[in-house]
């Protein structure tokens, strides 16, 4: 039974010694000790990044709609009959009082004089529902004419957008057939009531047609711009990380340590509102930093970068 204890104490003993060889040999410099000559180097992580601009974001409701003219009033006839003669084909420019349309309001066995239908504005003839040999009576149409030269814009708004409407809105607006090019308008009409059935409410707006290029009936793209910020600072959205509740970016900042090294900087920030990939920030950002935008997702504030490519910045507009 002693000797047993005698060996077990000498292990013990044995085992103790070189436990405390070990430690002094690390101290020393052991290469397979963490952080020895031997270490691995610190991770480096490839980034994108852009800096962050000072200017202007513009939210808008994009919607589109047919061009209407402006106003326009129908032709009708004082007397029933048949339609004789058409004096005016679609297109026309008229004058008030120009002859539109004869009618018969002969009966058989009964002779009138063709009664002259006049326009009772000057404008364009945009339809001609009557023709030649037609019975018409004074409650259908001849024709219809748009006064002037100003042309609107009808459009619908969904039910959830109503509050953000009101007259004065400026608006951008395209159309296929003249590519490239943004008109000019704005919001001239907001129905006080909501159609109960498509849940819309109508909304006209008027558009700057200098040289006559556009026409009643083309179809427009038109972007309602209803909110505008100046001078904010803007990066793009792909840029914000979330995490566990927070908000932040990464920057790119040289090391406190060793300027010749590069670190990302974890920067919290309030996120304002986000058109088309750009978001405002609203703190926590300056203009001209550099935000990281890709290679992000891994990082942790200190991790060690080098910078690939840097995109060039935002427009300020």
């Amino acid at each position: 039974m002693k000797k047993i204890k005698i060996n077990i104490f000498a292990k013990i003993a044995a085992l103790g010694i070189l436990a405390l060889a070990g430690c002094r040999q690390g101290e020393a410099g052991d290469p397979g000790k963490p952080g020895g000559p031997d270490a691995p180097p610190a991770a480096v992580f490839a980034v994108n990044t852009i800096a962050a601009v000072q200017g202007q974001i513009r939210d808008y409701l994009a919607l589109s709609g047919d061009i209407v003219a402006g106003s326009s009033v129908d032709v009708y006839s004082d007397v029933a009959g048949k339609v004789s003669r058409l004096r005016v084909a679609v297109g026309d420019r008229i004058t008030r009082n120009q002859p539109v349309a004869e009618v018969d309001p002969s009966r058989p066995g009964m002779d009138y004089v063709a009664s002259v239908v006049r326009a009772p504005i000057a404008g364009t003839i945009t339809a001609l529902p009557a023709q030649v040999g037609m019975t018409v009576s004074q409650a259908v149409p001849l024709a219809r004419i748009a006064g002037g030269s100003a042309l609107e814009i009808k459009l619908y708004v969904a039910e959830r957008f109503i509050s953000k409407m009101a007259r004065g809105l400026p608006c951008e607006i395209t159309l296929d057939a003249w590519p490239g090019e943004v008109f000019r308008g704005s919001v001239t009409e907001v129905s006080p009531v909501v159609d109960p059935g498509s849940r819309t409410m109508e909304v006209r707006v008027n558009v700057d047609n200098q040289g006559g290029r556009l026409k009643a009936g083309m179809f427009a793209k038109v972007r309602i711009i209803i909110e505008r910020k100046e001078d904010i600072v803007k990066i793009p959205s792909s840029a914000m990380v979330q995490r566990f509740g927070e908000d932040y970016v990464f920057t790119a900042e040289q090391d406190l340590e060793d300027p010749s090294v590069l670190v990302a900087r974890r920067k919290l920030i309030v996120p304002g509102i986000t058109v088309d990939g750009v978001m405002e920030v609203a703190q926590g950002l300056r203009p001209d930093e550099d935000v990281i935008i890709k290679g992000h997702t891994l990082l942790e504030d200190g991790a060690r970068i080098n910078i690939i490519d840097r995109v060039p910045p935002l427009s300020e507009n």
